[in-house]
């Protein structure tokens, strides 16, 4: 599914002669294009669709509309990793979990990945 969600502009630039800005969208931090609103100021809010700021919006209305998406799990949908929602999605566990100790009955963390070692070599 693809959402218009509410994002606060952080900083505005030019990529290729392009206005753009890096838009906070309640933690998750994208690039949009900002030709359609060329005005729209850092600290502001709009409405981002497919990386474009299409419409300027008051904060209120914008905080409201992402703790809506939030409680619905729209923005995980929106904005998480597709790896992991495949994963999910097979009924694997996605391996690259924030969590260090995937058994924490166990009490200990997971072992640490390390290179493979040449005999004789410490």
């Amino acid at each position: 599914m693809c959402l218009a969600v509410p994002g606060r502009v952080l900083d505005i630039g030019e990529k290729d002669g392009t206005r753009m800005a890096t838009v906070d969208f309640g933690g998750v931090q994208k690039e949009v294009c900002l030709e359609y609103l060329p005005d729209l100021q850092v600290g502001e809010y709009a409405i981002v669709h497919v990386g474009f700021a299409l419409q300027r919006l008051d904060e209120e209305s914008a905080k409201q509309t992402l703790e809506l998406f939030a409680q619905l799990g729209m923005l995980q949908e929106e904005f998480g990793d597709p790896w992991e929602q495949a994963a999910a999605a097979g009924g694997d566990p996605w391996p690259f979990a924030d969590d260090p100790d995937p058994d924490p009955e166990a009490g200990r963390p997971a072992p640490a990945l390390a290179a493979p070692q040449e005999e004789g070599r410490p």
